[in-house]
């Protein structure tokens, strides 16, 4: 392939223009296991809620790495160095930070295969592709490791303050329309710097730090952790429950193939081989959709109900307490729908549950944020800040929720 016939731009609605910056990185964004990710939503089911966050984690990568871009150059300024082949290890780095996502993204991590990370499965297509590009991603799958001598770069791509988030919280807030999420990435990007092989803010910086977290804390109880989204959630893990149990009972169940076979399979981090990865890499949020389409209308009372609450956003009602849920409360609303639809405990459990919730705007105990004073030391960035809240961010909130179906309100 010339380098005459290669896209040189793409247009964000974010940024405008993303520049891709290598015959590898354009060649990379052509493979099958990259392009799939056009298929994968960036938010889940959160459409149900903000209709127009229906923007993918293709995107998301893409504007990433235009973020990186910027964060090399302004660092090159400052008198950082980064040699071109870091340059490129970290962009390929934060390019496929997300490709080990399945359908719906974190919705059903663990559903799908058990016990396993997006994280690693990313890690597993990478040293494929590796072996594909003839060593080419060596570097990349270094920085992405957190092993590579040079700790900012992996800071820049992995941290509390890194263009991951940086560009989800950004992208997230346009297509959901939720105006607190917006951060100014260019700003903060602006103001980093490298101290001892750590990655630091100017202390001119640390509004922009202040205004992220709270952005960060806004996003996740407004957005993220909202209750109608989470209770979309938790109906589509228990879809996939009810889908295997019936699978292993004989039923049959139409659906794709490679949603089949993992509905068929136990594949855990021990048995996730070369040929599971393939197997994985054929699904997205097609597959579930689909299925979703054809459940809905299977002989299976638990199952189909459980998908047509989702295809025709007919979900269970959820509250959410600061304290958790009472025995009584929980038993009053089960012993209800058992009865009114006559099922047994088991059955029930798939329609009246209780579960909690948390978050953490800042983890002040894990890669912290510096900020670097005029006088050249570091202080913590909750330290750093005369804004009481940021404190208060680096503590962890938990909150309890019930679902049940309205027919026992």
């Amino acid at each position: 392939m010339t380098n005459s016939n290669k896209l040189k731009i793409f247009n964000d609605p974010i940024y405008g223009f993303i520049r891709i910056p290598s015959t590898l990185i354009f060649n990379l964004i052509e493979e099958p296991y990259f392009q799939r990710l056009r298929r994968i939503s960036q938010m889940g089911l959160s459409y149900l809620v903000y209709p127009g966050a229906h923007h993918t984690r293709f995107h998301h990568a893409l504007g990433c790495m235009h973020l990186m871009q910027h964060a090399i150059q302004v660092l090159r300024f400052k008198g950082v160095e980064i040699s071109k082949e870091e340059e490129e290890g970290l962009l390929v780095a934060i390019l496929l930070h997300d490709i080990g996502h399945g359908p719906f993204s974190h919705a059903m991590e663990h559903s799908i295969v058990e016990g396993i990370s997006h994280e690693h499965i990313s890690l597993l297509f990478m040293k494929e592709l590796n072996k594909k590009f003839n060593g080419s991603l060596t570097l990349a799958i270094e920085i992405f490791q957190g092993v590579y001598s040079r700790g900012f770069l992996n800071q820049l791509m992995s941290s509390q303050l890194d263009m991951d988030r940086m560009d989800y919280l950004k992208r997230d807030s346009f297509y959901t329309g939720v105006a607190e999420g917006s951060i100014n990435a260019e700003r903060l990007i602006g103001m980093l710097n490298v101290v001892d092989n750590k990655l630091v803010v100017e202390e001119k910086g640390i509004y922009s730090v202040e205004k992220f977290l709270m952005a960060r804390r806004f996003m996740y109880w407004q957005v993220y952790l909202h209750k109608t989204g989470l209770v979309a959630e938790q109906l589509l893990i228990r879809v996939l429950k009810r889908a295997k149990e019936l699978l292993a009972k004989g039923e049959h169940l139409n659906c794709s193939e490679a949603l089949l076979y993992f509905m068929e399979h136990k594949i855990d981090v021990h048995n996730f081989n070369a040929t599971n990865l393939d197997k994985f890499s054929h699904l997205d949020d097609i597959d579930i959709l689909s299925a979703l389409k054809q459940w809905q209308y299977h002989r299976d009372f638990v199952l189909s109900t459980l998908c047509g609450m989702i295809i025709n956003r007919k979900l269970l009602t959820i509250k959410l307490k600061n304290k958790s849920i009472s025995h009584k409360k929980l038993k009053e609303h089960f012993t209800k729908i058992k009865e009114l639809w006559k099922l047994s405990d088991e059955e029930t459990a798939y329609f009246v549950f209780t579960g909690e919730i948390s978050n953490r705007a800042y983890n002040i105990d894990k890669q912290n944020i510096n900020i670097l004073r005029k006088d050249g030391k570091l202080k913590d960035a909750a330290k750093a800040s005369d804004h009481l809240n940021l404190k208060t961010l680096s503590k962890k909130v938990t909150k309890f929720y019930i679902c049940y179906p309205k027919e026992t309100v």
